[in-house]
């Protein structure tokens, strides 16, 4: 099991999770890590765990540098359990171990596990000594949860931020630069459109706190470790925090006779034909945490579903549920689709829309069994209306 030397006495030691398809909801076909640190000093200090599961794989990396039971601090920065599964293990071996953790933190890992175990709360601003190093701390609430914080060693330049900057990517490569940026750049907008999205003015809260620092690596709780690429991947943070959008379009939608579809591909051709770009997304192909990246960049996003029950299909009813909770905002909507005989859907999905504080300039388009030519004209017409908004 190789351990990596980040900085000199500063190793990662975590797990990789190659074989992990699903976290709650998002897709990740392309696995995951798991990274723990540990820090030696005049205190050994061991910062975050990994799933349970990956709990020997660990050991075995610690094992490679230090003896585990000279472990003096365990830094929880996050007690979701993919950082935190380990926690009662080690505790089992380092019995005097003392957990440093935000006030929240404690809270939640009491509430987990039950345990009475020694903390030390620190809040932001506090600073641990551990001799030839300091680690200092920052509350990152809502980052992405209300425990959430950083751990910074000024002395390294280095920034441990748990969640934040992370990747969901199963490597033997430690470092940015050895992979692409674009690749890179992809599994980090899956990861914050996924898992951070909701809570962008805190993003950006804690952006300008971490523009504070001098930093030259950020490593992160998944995925790669940040070196060449902090400027830019701080950039695309900063755009994402505000909900900047491109002028790009995503088409989603789900058909079950095709006409759906025919409407997809009229709107696509209305679009591609002005030069813009766009996303094209069948919900039977397309999974919905895949979709959310589209979302994170496209200004305008287009949605259909035929009349099913009354209501529209059970894939664009999931797509909803999940937008709504993950609340982007700032984009222009517009919902299409067809009906046999009733055709509530449209409506339904513009409601939606609008409750998510979407611009709904125009009515959606609805059209009942096989569209006739000129149907597909006025729908190249409402195409070109959104275009003119969308350069406007």
């Amino acid at each position: 099991m190789n351990k990596e030397e980040i900085k000199p006495g500063i190793f990662w030691v975590g797990g990789i999770d190659w074989n992990l398809r699903n976290f709650h909801g998002y897709i990740t076909q392309k696995g995951s890590t798991y990274n723990s640190y540990l820090i030696m000093d005049e205190k050994i200090v061991l910062v975050d765990t990994v799933k349970s599961y990956l709990f020997p794989e660990m050991m075995e990396r610690i094992k490679a540098v230090a003896d585990p039971e000279k472990i003096d601090l365990l830094v929880s920065n996050h007690v979701e359990m993919d950082h935190s599964g380990s926690l009662p293990m080690i505790k089992e071996l380092l019995p005097n171990a003392k957990i440093v953790t935000s006030p929240q933190g404690k809270m939640g890992l009491e509430r987990h596990f039950k345990s009475g175990w020694d903390y030390q709360v620190v809040r932001s601003g506090d600073s641990v000594n551990i001799g030839k190093r300091n680690l200092v701390f920052v509350q990152t609430p809502m980052v992405h949860w209300p425990d959430s914080m950083v751990t910074y060693i000024p002395e390294d330049n280095l920034l441990l931020p748990n969640d934040a900057f992370g990747q969901h990517i199963a490597s033997t490569e430690r470092y940015d630069r050895q992979m692409e940026w674009g690749m890179l750049k992809e599994e980090a907008a899956k990861y914050y459109a996924n898992i951070v999205m909701p809570f962008g003015p805190q993003v950006k809260k804690a952006l300008e706190t971490v523009s504070s620092l001098k930093i030259d690596m950020i490593a992160p709780s998944h995925g790669i470790i940040w070196q060449s690429y902090i400027p830019d991947i701080i950039a695309e943070y900063s755009k994402w925090c505000e909900n900047r959008t491109e002028k790009k379009a995503l088409i989603v939608y789900d058909s079950m006779w095709g006409t759906t579809e025919c409407i997809a591909k009229r709107l696509l051709s209305a679009l591609q034909e002005a030069g813009i770009k766009v996303s094209f997304r069948d919900l039977k192909y397309n999974h919905i945490s895949d979709i959310m990246t589209d979302v994170l960049t496209s200004r305008l996003i287009l949605m259909g579903s035929p009349t099913l029950n009354n209501n529209y299909l059970p894939t664009m009813g999931a797509l909803l549920t999940y937008l709504k909770g993950l609340r982007p905002k700032g984009r222009i909507g517009l919902a299409f689709g067809s009906y046999g005989w009733s055709g509530q859907a449209v409506k339904f999905i513009s409601e939606e829309m609008k409750k998510m504080g979407w611009d709904v300039p125009l009515e959606g388009i609805n059209i009942k069994f096989i569209p006739e030519s000129g149907e597909l004209d006025e729908v190249e017409e409402v195409g070109q209306k959104l275009i003119e908004m969308l350069n406007d």
